[in-house]
């Protein structure tokens, strides 16, 4: 079988969250059933810094819209675990400081940017090779599915290719004006409540949920969550109407990068047999956040994060003065929303001998925070699948979470402390400071401590068994389409 997955971004070219680690991983979970696979996104100014001299394989293709052409270039990203790596070359479009806008906002220029990705995977997989199958993520690259069935439908080498859409977060859409139909060279007749118009606005995402044959979510929990007023985002009623089609799949993780085992990042290895290297982990955390003197009965609590409402931050804000006062340290690395930069670091300022905040994305620092934590915390709103959980356990770091998404999904909460973590349900700061003396209560039993860490260390979060269940979708649609 050959997929083509498109998206807008890949690790470790280009990243802002979980997605781009789904598009990097899955596609070589994939590629170890023996299947092809071609992952195309664009040629960021990022990517263009680490890959310079990437050969060109299509010199030039052209993209129309209303009243000029683009002209792009693929370019190839290489071959590595089995998965071939393109780059969609558009440098009036893709050479910017950032992926999606500034801090005053998006691009304006965004329908036109990911439209263009969308008809230029299509176009290049006409030259490189028909797949038998498109996989587009997020609402980047939903307009692939609209396009194969609008302005593709009569190509007789795509109209029986079908497309998967997997929604990595509702809340991300893709709304652009009206005039966006015209803009894509779509039809009119796809401005229609049932297909791409939501609010008086061209919805993309919205577009690929109508056309894809398939949706697929990154957690069983969230695909349920989505078809919810609540979690929908105004698309629940499309979903439902999709539920057939619509199926959750609960996000693996790259066992090579994230294991206790072999990181290189780490300042010790240890494994579930043996857990003394995560004595050695704990002490370099504590020593890298400047933190002296943390008995070893003291709980050190780790939070990796975008610092948002929708990731709790307001939560931790609000229990902070009474967590303070528990036997325990926080460590914090993330960045985000300006608000809660400032606060977080109000707050350590106040509890320097509890409190240690960078804000800042460090790879390696994300690394000696789960091996180096005692517990991590996850206090999300809503989490359509969630990854550091999964690594938190993969390190025998027991995770907090809130019960929603992927978190209730994969964490489990047993009242005689048999489970692999801790969770909340209602969405209430004082539930989640409840959960997290739990956690604390547990620590303090070592023996039971310890069972904990290792029941969570010895589950398979690989990608084995999610990309079984990919392949199992795609041969269904492929078949219906046949």
């Amino acid at each position: 079988m050959h997929i083509v997955f498109a998206a807008s971004e890949c690790s470790p070219w280009a990243k802002s969250g979980g997605m781009a680690d789904v598009v990097s991983s899955l596609p070589r979970a994939l590629a170890k059933h023996g299947h092809r696979v071609s992952v195309f996104f664009p040629y960021y100014r990022q990517v263009a810094k680490a890959e310079p001299k990437a050969p060109v394989v299509v010199p030039s293709i052209t993209i129309p819209f209303p009243t000029y052409s683009r002209f792009v270039r693929i370019l190839n990203g290489g071959i590595a675990g089995g998965v071939q790596t393109y780059f969609i070359d558009c440098n009036e479009l893709f050479d910017r400081e950032a992926f999606y806008g500034t801090p005053s906002g998006e691009y304006a220029d965004n329908a036109e940017r990911f439209g263009l990705l969308c008809r230029a995977v299509i176009e290049a997989s006409k030259i490189l090779g028909v797949p038998d199958l498109f996989h587009v993520h997020d609402w980047q690259a939903a307009m692939l599915p609209v396009m194969l069935r609008s302005v593709y439908y009569f190509d007789p080498v795509l109209r029986n290719v079908p497309a998967v859409l997997t929604i990595h977060n509702a809340g991300y859409q893709g709304w652009f004006p009206p005039q966006t139909i015209e803009k894509l060279l779509l039809p009119w007749d796809m401005y229609t409540v049932d297909k791409l118009e939501h609010y008086d606005k061209v919805d993309f995402l919205k577009g690929g949920i109508v056309y894809a044959d398939a949706i697929t979510t990154v957690s069983r929990k969230y695909a349920e969550e989505i078809q919810t007023s609540e979690f929908g985002n105004g698309l629940d009623g499309v979903l439902r109407k999709r539920s057939g089609d619509l199926l959750g799949i609960t996000n693996g993780i790259d066992s090579e990068e994230w294991n206790p085992a072999t990181d290189s990042h780490i300042a010790a290895h240890y494994t579930a047999e043996n857990l003394a290297g995560k004595k050695e982990c704990r002490r370099d955390l504590l020593h890298a956040y400047g933190l002296e003197g943390v008995s070893d009965d003291t709980a050190v609590i780790g939070v990796v994060s975008r610092f948002t409402t929708q990731k709790g931050f307001d939560f931790i804000v609000e229990i902070m003065d009474r967590l303070a006062q528990e036997d325990m340290v926080l460590v914090i690395l993330g960045s985000g929303e300006e608000y809660y930069e400032r606060l977080l670091v109000e707050m350590a300022e106040r509890y320097p001998a509890k409190v240690r905040v960078q804000v800042k994305f460090d790879i390696v620092m994300a690394h000696k925070i789960e091996a180096g934590a005692d517990i991590f915390l996850m206090p999300s709103r809503y989490e359509p699948g969630g990854l550091n959980q999964l690594y938190s356990l993969k390190y025998g770091t027991v995770p907090v979470v809130r019960a929603t998404g992927g978190l209730d999904d994969t964490i489990d909460e047993q009242p005689d402390g048999e489970g692999n973590g801790f969770k909340f349900w209602g969405y209430n700061a004082w539930e989640l400071f409840d959960a997290i003396q739990r956690a604390l209560e547990t620590f303090r039993n070592k023996e039971q401590w310890a069972k904990m860490m290792r029941r969570g260390m010895a589950e398979d979060f690989s990608w084995d068994k999610p990309a079984a269940e990919y392949l199992r979708l795609y041969e269904r649609v492929i078949q219906n389409r046949s």
